[in-house]
Formats: C-alpha cells, structure tokens, sequence
C-alpha cells in the first residue's frame, strides 16, 4: 500500500505532460511571403489577389509586388495568385513551424496562350492586276486557330500621291470602294486583329485602274441640291466627276492641256477651279477675286492664251488669272457700270465677246473688244428681255447666242420664249435658229459643236421649275432641223 501511494501520483504526472505536448504541436504556424512579377522583364504587380488551398488567409501585393500570409498553420498547400487580365496561376509551399517559406509568381497577360491569326490571303482584286474599274470589290480571307472574333483594317495608297483611304474596323472580308481614280496604280494590304494579340498584316497587292476614256462632251446634273460636273465618252458611257457635297457647275474644256475648267462655289463666295478629264487634281485657281455677277448659274468664264489663262467677270470688271494661280489683272471694265454676265474668248485670241446688263439682268447687249480692253464691235443693244450663251465659232466670223424675243421682263429673270441666233460679223444679220422649238419652252446655253454642223443647247419648259434637256441640232442653210434629245435632266452643256 505504501508503494502504490506513490505510483498514482507518477502517472498522473506523465499523463498530464503528454496532452500538454499534443496541444503545442497542433498550434505551430509560419508564414508565406512571395513577390508577383511580369514573366520576362520582372516587374512588380500591384493588388494581385493570393489565396490559399486548404483554405487560410486572403491578401493582396503591394506596390512592390510583395505579399504575406502570417499564422498559416503548419502544412502543405498551393498558393494561388489571381488578376484580371493576367493568366492565374499556383505554386506549391510547404509551411513550417516558426518558419518563413517564400514563392515566386511570374505571371503572363491572359492571351499568352491565345495564338495569333494567321496573315490574311488576298483574293481580289490579284496582285498585278489590270484594267481595273474605279469600284472596286476588296476581298481577303483569314483564320484564326482560337476562333476569337476578329476584326480588319483595308489600307489603299496609289503611286500619285500621298493619299490613305482606310477602312477600320470591318468585320466582313469584303469591302467595296468607289471613287477611285482612272489610270492609277493603287497598292492595297489588309490588317487583322483579335484584340488578344498584336494585329497580323497580309502582303501588299497592286493593281492598275482603267484609263480615263476618251470624252468630248460635260454637263451639269443636280444632286442632293448642289449643281455636279459629268462626262459621257464616245460609248455614251456617263461618268462623275466631281462629288455630289460641293457646288461644281460650269464646265469648259480646254483640249489644248487637256483641262477642264469649272467654277464652284467656296463658303459664299464663287471661284474657279482646274480638274483633269478624270476629275482628279481639283485645284482651285482664284483667290482674293471671286466669280460675281448678278446672276451666278448665268455666268460664263473663258479660256485665253492657248490655256494658259482664264478669263472671268467680277460684276462690271473682267480679270485675267494664270491657270497656274496668281498673276491676276484687269483687263476691261464696263464703261457704263453694267455687270458682265458672259464672255467668251475667240480662238486666236484676238476679240473677246461680252454680254453685260444691268443688276435685274435685264438692259443687256452683246459686243466685242480686244485683249487690250478697247471696244470693237456692238452686235445687239437696246432690246427688252433676256439675252445669253455666247459662243464664238472657231474662224470668229459667227457668234451664236440666245434672245427672250418675248421682250418680257421680271423680278425673278423669268424668260418666255428664248430662241438660238447666229449673228455674222461679215454681213451683221443675225438667223433664227431655233426652228421646231415646241411652244411654251425655252432654248439656252447653246454651243457649238467642234465640227460647227451642229449646236447643243438646253431645252426647257419657260415655268423655270420643270426639267432640262440637252438637245442637238444640225445647222443648215442658216436654218436648223433635226432637233435631237441627247440627255434628260441636264443643264450647262459643253462639248469640244
């Protein structure tokens, strides 16, 4: 009994130490420390979110891309490391008692194993192509392995200029564009993007457009309620040649440089203009001294000096201007304060025909004067109504233009019955022309055709509201006949 008093107390002393013991190594912890930087050129990542599985504390780096996790419980685990934009990603980290354990993350953009699209293929127009319309269907093809949504840039630059048509943002693999120039050779390259991945570019194709057909008559059209500049070739074949946005009209060609002028209206002011037959290279020629007269669709310009010049009215002054630009000079001005409405300059550049009137467009007369400004010749004065279209024939020995023979006169310019003369210088009569004209319509802006057999001119009802035609007549015995619709829906005629 003596022995046993004292065992009892032994083991419960032994006992006691060994829970003590298992209590301790259940509490042991340390901690995970790490940094997150881009893989490649190491640099920190901000606010990346870490975790851990089984499951501890969740933290974020800071602006030096480190981290902590303290009182992490002795064990195995993967560290996560999360952020938007950037592939997620783990490593291992065995934590022991009273220890630091370290990691690093190098983590990569989401897209890294998101593979490129592949060069787009280009279809049309081929590379090398010729005679090529100036609208043009832009086709191409491309693959992507991640089946991600891809978008297309089209480029096209031309061997002329410095111009950059581009197309963005295009989701088809075709793209149609018109407009483009005559004659050009145009380089073309395609652009496709994931939005993943840098974009891929495709090769560079070329191709040559049409050559401008060869075309000897112009007119004027209305289009979204400006006045548009056309040309029909020897085929009957009707091109544009200047946009529908701006107010072009008047156009005179010059054969010799192979130029058409024209005038169009700028802010509110009205200019002269230069284009090629195709209606590329539109360059504007006056500046400080602007197109005027009292009626703007009723004024004329002239080209003088083989090209070289042209010759244009500013209300009661003419001027000439270099067709280059600048060198402008006055050349005559209206001795009796009326505006000059027309003028046309011969062939030979020896006379210059005017028309002038008065501020309503009425008191009108037609003469002729030298390049020196000095007065030559009267062909018409003194009658009531309207006149217009002078045109003088190639051997200055004809004039053609037009007379209201009504003799009415109105605040809006109304004309009632406006017929085609020719007045001869060598005999000073003028003929009648205007033969078979319907009743109720009104014959303007008549031209001579190249070979003189014929004239063109604008028929139209005398409401001045209804629709224009451009006819053609044959000039005979000093008569005319076969009165010929050409155009429908046409004004300004002008053939050479």
């Amino acid at each position: 009994m003596k022995n046993l008093k004292y065992i009892f107390p032994l083991l419960f002393i032994f006992i006691s130490v060994g829970c003590s013991e298992d209590t301790i190594d259940a509490l042991q912890s340390g901690s995970i420390t790490g940094t997150v930087v881009t893989e490649g050129d190491f640099e920190p990542i901000e606010n990346v979110r870490i975790s851990t599985t089984p499951a501890t504390s969740t933290v974020f780096t800071d602006e030096n891309g480190e981290f902590i996790i303290e009182n992490v419980p002795v064990d195995e685990y993967s560290v996560q490391a999360r952020k938007e934009g950037l592939l997620t990603q783990f490593e291992g980290a065995e934590v022991l008692a009273n220890a630091d354990v370290n990691v690093i993350f190098e983590m990569q953009p989401a897209n890294a194993n998101n593979r490129k699209p592949d060069a787009p293929t280009l279809l049309t127009p081929q590379d090398n192509a010729e005679g090529i319309p100036t609208t043009v269907d832009f086709t191409w093809e491309s693959r992507d392995a991640d089946n991600d949504t891809l978008t297309y840039e089209l480029e096209i630059r031309n061997d002329r200029n410095n111009e950059v048509m581009r197309f963005t943002e295009l989701r088809d693999t075709v793209q149609t564009v018109e407009g483009l120039n005559y004659g050009y050779k145009y380089f073309w390259q395609v652009k496709v993007s994931d939005s993943l991945n840098d974009p891929v570019l495709s090769e560079v194709y070329s191709f040559n457009t049409l050559e401008f057909p060869k075309t000897r008559f112009m007119y004027v059209r209305e289009m979204n309620n400006n006045n548009v500049i056309f040309a029909r070739d020897l085929n009957g074949n009707e091109y544009q040649l200047t946009s529908a946005s701006q107010n072009s009209f008047r156009p005179r060609k010059n054969h010799r440089t192979n130029k058409i002028a024209f005038l169009r209206t700028v802010g509110n002011q009205t200019h002269l203009f230069t284009m090629n037959l195709d209606g590329s290279a539109q360059t504007q020629i006056t500046s400080n001294i602007p197109v005027n007269g009292f009626n703007l669709e009723k004024v004329d310009f002239s080209w003088a000096n083989d090209g070289a010049s042209l010759v244009y009215p500013n209300f009661e002054k003419l001027y000439r201007v270099n067709v280059t630009g600048g060198g402008t000079s006055l050349i005559y001005e209206e001795p009796n304060g009326k505006f000059i409405t027309e003028v046309d300059v011969s062939n030979d550049n020896t006379r210059i025909a005017l028309l002038v009137n008065n501020a309503t467009g009425y008191n009108a007369e037609i003469y002729t004067i030298d390049m020196s400004g000095n007065f030559i010749k009267s062909v018409i004065s003194g009658l009531d109504g309207a006149l217009g279209g002078l045109n003088l024939s190639v051997d200055n020995q004809r004039l053609l233009y037009t007379r209201d023979v009504s003799g009415y006169e109105s605040a809006d310019y109304r004309q009632l019955n406006s017929r085609m003369f020719i007045y001869n210088f060598n005999t000073n009569q003028s003929t009648d022309i205007s033969d078979d004209k319907p009743e109720g319509t009104n014959d303007l802006d008549p031209r001579f055709s190249p070979s003189e057999a014929e004239v063109t001119y604008v028929n139209t009802s005398n409401d001045g509201i209804s629709e224009m035609f451009i006819e053609q007549t044959l000039i005979e015995n000093g008569g005319a006949s076969s009165r010929q619709e050409l155009y429908s829906n046409a004004k300004m005629p002008d053939w050479e």
